[in-house]
């Protein structure tokens, strides 16, 4: 099976975004992650470095499931890190962190609060009464 770690482009308005999806894993399932870092095009470009790990109730793919695959077992919420419309959310989400540490080259970061924060569900109509 081809690994699937090729570099993509992403447009978001006048900025063009690189990213890649890589997977470290080791023997045992716990050390395994899944890391989708982004750069925007150009000399001084600033890396922002989603981190998602295994963890209760928080599963990373590794055999289990299709490549990129991201599943919170609470509520079976699914994203796949190779998917354009994911990546987007995801760094729409998660672009302000970049201008709270403005020194940070690279910055890394845990992507679960940003898998949570595009996967919440909607309001209810019941709920807004």
């Amino acid at each position: 099976m081809k690994k699937n770690t090729r570099l993509r482009r992403l447009v978001v308005g006048d900025t063009t975004w690189h990213w890649t999806v890589r997977q470290r894993s080791n023997v045992a399932y716990d050390h395994c992650h899944l890391k989708l870092s982004l750069y925007p095009e150009g000399p001084r470009g600033r890396r922002l470095v989603l981190l998602f790990s295994p963890s209760e109730g928080r599963v990373v793919s590794n055999c289990y499931f299709d490549a990129g695959a991201l599943v919170r077992l609470s509520d079976h919420a699914y994203l796949n890190l190779h998917e354009p419309g994911t990546v987007r959310r995801l760094l729409d989400s998660a672009a302000p962190a970049l201008a709270r540490h403005p020194d940070a080259h690279t910055l890394e970061v845990n992507g679960w609060p940003y898998f949570d924060a595009i996967t919440e569900p909607a309001p209810n109509a019941d709920d807004l009464s």
